[in-house]
């Protein structure tokens, strides 16, 4: 009889062959150093703005993430490149532009080119044990192949032994839908926060074009309590980190996937909904304590994590390492777009550099305030459009219910943060304007956006009649106790497992493998976008 402890310890032997398999074809710069590979952790979070203590915001109450700033290095310039989760998320996993690989309609089931993968895949093939906990959400189904584990029970404590992990939890307690619902936050894990850290609706500082009403008030202090509850969690699994010894050697990201979950910040690409915490604790490399200006975007995440681990960045990735043995040129732009909205369609680009953000509105007959249903159960956005109704809005508050919005927008971020103050037709910046207008034409031409293609037709480019292609099966070779596996479709990743059941482990597949007579070899293929292929096996003689 197969007891627990058996299959626990098979699983075990499993994964460490797995992972001197994996270790076997490391690059040869990872070996060379020479060094122990570091441990790479990520604590993402949803729908913040830097609206920490330790980016100076005195209203907001984040012990735990300042001390881990104070820890590390904290990055003040770091951008989605959209105002909403699902792109910002595609373009994190590939290292790509959505309006490259066609992922940047809000909820859309996309087909990338074949070359792209997600990032982990390059890791996994280094010998990396990759867990995600456990949002996706990339717009594209995630192919098996990504990860080692990606479901509320993965974590580093389930790989192998002195196997090095990139971790990943994303906690969704900031969500949008907390605010609106602040019983969301319980179901999601947040603690309820002790009545001494509860933020006063009275003492809040809102920006300049929200309307100021209890309404208001109550909404944004409610978003600050959601970003304390999240803060206890992020304290959680840093305090795991140290009960397993692995704090010392490990590079702990936190991030958030987008900016304020509120009107005009999330699904927009001012700064209010792109501009994103970025804190970096590196011991013994980054300075406690230490400020970082450059501008980063997050097509730049993967291909730095890549770095760090001494593992190539892929050609094809747009994103350039930040940190790491690959280091790349800081660099002058960023760049964002928006387009389709849940069921409504806008099409706005953005560059930035480190001062002056520039906006194109390619459908400028399209207010800013366009009804959206998911935004319009806000009580903010209510009270924003009872107010706009009744007639009682002025100057900034008014803007976004203009019926047009201007084809340009210049703003100065240094004087003008919340970006009220449109200097597109200004004579002093008309310099400025011209730079970054080309720039952008410069950006959308050599990245070939893909946004000024109507979506039924890129959709139809896609998936022809709207059907998704299935991968082609695995081909399975054999001589003598070497194996060998290939797939005809065109970017196709393969996976292998020799455990039986459904919920075996799926390796990566990478170079011919050595196994013993009698083992019996599952394989299947996926290639982004499609279907899984049908399983092939056979049985090592």
């Amino acid at each position: 009889m197969t007891t627990s402890s058996d299959m626990r310890s098979s699983r075990r032997q499993f994964l460490e062959g797995a992972a001197a398999v994996a270790a076997a074809g490391l690059l040869t710069p990872a070996r060379g150093q020479g060094a122990k590979r570091p441990n790479i952790l990520w604590i993402s979070c949803e729908d913040i703005s830097p609206d920490l203590g330790c980016y100076g915001d005195a209203y907001a109450t984040s012990p735990n993430i300042d001390n881990l700033a104070a820890e590390g290095a904290r990055y003040t310039r770091c951008f989605s490149v959209s105002g909403v989760c699902a792109p910002s998320r595609s373009a994190i996993i590939t290292g790509m532009y959505p309006t490259t690989i066609g992922t940047m309609h809000m909820r859309s089931r996309s087909v990338p080119p074949p070359q792209v993968k997600c990032f982990p895949e390059y890791l996994r093939a280094a010998g990396y044990y990759c867990t995600n906990n456990s949002k996706t959400d990339y717009q594209f189904e995630p192919p098996f192949t990504a990860w080692d584990e990606s479901s509320r029970q993965a974590h580093w404590r389930n790989r192998a032994k002195d196997q090095p992990f990139f971790a990943v939890f994303n906690l969704t307690v900031s969500h949008e839908s907390s605010i609106r619902m602040p019983a969301r936050r319980r179901e999601r894990g947040g603690d309820r926060v002790p009545p001494g850290m509860r933020h006063d609706p009275d003492a809040a500082e809102l920006p300049p074009y929200y309307p100021d009403t209890p309404v208001v008030r109550k909404d944004w202090a409610t978003y600050h309590d959601n970003i304390t509850a999240m803060d206890m969690q992020v304290a959680g699994i840093l305090r795991q980190l140290e009960e397993d010894g692995l704090a010392d050697d490990t590079i702990v990201f936190f991030w958030g996937d987008h900016g304020r979950g509120l009107p005009r910040a999330k699904r927009w690409i001012y700064d209010s909904g792109i501009r994103v915490p970025l804190v970096i604790r590196w011991p013994g490399v980054l300075e406690p304590g230490s400020t970082v200006d450059d501008l980063v975007s997050f097509i730049d995440f993967g291909p730095t994590v890549l770095s760090l681990a001494g593992v190539a960045v892929p050609a094809h990735m747009q994103g350039r390492p930040f940190l790491g043995g690959r280091k790349a040129p800081a660099r002058e732009y960023v760049y964002a777009a928006r387009d389709r909205m849940d069921e409504a369609y806008d099409l706005i680009r953005a560059v930035r550099d480190k001062r002056y953000k520039y906006l194109r509105n390619y459908m400028p007959e399209v207010t800013y305030a366009q009804h959206i249903n998911y935004m319009d159960e806000m009580p903010t956005m209510k009270e924003w459009r009872r107010l706009h109704a009744e007639g009682k809005l002025e100057g900034p508050r008014k803007i976004f219910f203009s019926r047009t919005k201007p084809a340009e927008e210049l703003y100065d971020t240094e004087s003008d943060p919340h970006e009220v103050n449109n200097l597109a037709g200004s004579p002093e910046h008309q310099d400025v304007l011209l730079r970054l207008r080309a720039e952008h034409e410069r950006w959308r031409k050599s990245t070939n956006d893909l946004g000024l293609i109507p979506e039924p037709e890129l959709m139809e480019r896609m998936r022809p009649g709207g059907k998704y292609e299935t991968t082609a099966a695995p081909e399975i070779t054999r001589d003598g106790s070497t194996v060998r596996i290939r797939c005809a479709t065109e970017g196709a990743s393969i996976g292998y497992t020799t455990e039986s059941g459904d919920d075996a482990r799926w390796l990566l597949y990478g170079s011919e493998l050595k196994l013993e007579r009698g083992t019996v070899l599952r394989a299947k293929a996926i290639r982004i976008g499609f279907n899984e292929s049908p399983e092939a096996r056979v049985v090592v003689r």
